[in-house]
């Protein structure tokens, strides 16, 4: 059990430095509000806001 607590924890972390690294680095014409609203939700909830990001904004 200790083992997929650690391994969810660790796509958290993944899925939300992704999100804050392609809201920094790659979404110019991004508003800052939007941007800093993207960021607190993927620190807040990671693995969904991946997700919804994804969906939302790459495509």
């Amino acid at each position: 059990m200790a083992m997929t607590t650690n391994l969810l924890w660790l796509v958290g972390v993944i899925c939300a430095v992704w999100v804050i690294y392609d809201v920094l680095a790659k979404q110019k014409s991004m508003k800052t509000g939007e941007k800093v609203i993207w960021i607190i939700a993927a620190v807040l909830f990671n693995i969904i806001t991946a997700i919804v990001y994804y969906l939302l904004k790459k495509k």
